[in-house]
């Protein structure tokens, strides 16, 4: 799939917001992509996993053991990607602030790939990299459905992205007064509750 092929999915999906949104990451941003109103269309997200995939087959040699999705939102692209993949899809998730692969066990020297949905700083998958090599996996790339950061962030293994999109993110003592204008909503899933 082409950049304009992912986005034009997200755009008939009613996924690609304008405002002032206060990203996962804390950044601030014009644009918000909403995932989550692609992901409720099983056919999108089926679309977008498939290209995932082969393009994860495409750049790695296809020894794979697991695709491992950080919770919240890479659970669904991991779980997709890892159908058409033909490997099982484990998470980690956080207790006590730090991921862990909590409801699974996985054999040392396994071979996984880490599906997130979107990467804007590359943290999530930082993180669970780190949580993979504590239990002896072998953490062979990370792949996205957006690289928001168009290869800028640092996740510390190979990214394969199904799609480049810098879309512009500013800290909060940094706003263009165009986007300080605008009240902030923060439509991600990292520390709600």
């Amino acid at each position: 799939m082409s950049v304009d092929e992912v986005l034009d999915v997200f755009r008939e999906a009613g996924a690609i917001l304008e405002g002032h949104f206060i990203l996962t990451s804390g950044l601030r941003s014009p644009v918000f992509l909403q995932k989550a109103r692609v992901f409720m269309h099983a056919d999108k997200t089926e679309r977008l996993c498939r290209a995932l995939a082969q393009r994860i087959r495409s750049e790695t040699d296809g020894a794979i053991d697991y695709v491992v999705g950080p919770a919240v939102g890479g659970l669904i692209p991991a779980y997709e990607t890892s159908r058409h993949l033909g490997v099982p899809a484990v998470w980690v998730e956080r207790e006590d602030g730090k991921f862990r692969l909590r409801r699974f066990e996985m054999e040392p020297g396994a071979k996984v790939v880490i599906v997130e949905d979107i990467v804007t700083t590359g943290l999530s998958i930082r993180e669970t990299v780190e949580a993979l090599r504590q239990i002896g996996a072998e953490v062979v790339a990370a792949a996205c459905i957006i690289d928001r950061s168009a290869g800028k962030a640092d996740i510390g293994v190979p990214l394969i992205a199904l799609a480049e999109y810098e879309v512009p993110a500013y800290s909060a003592d940094n706003l263009p007064p165009e986007l300080s204008a605008i009240p902030p909503v923060k439509p991600g899933s990292r520390n709600l509750g």
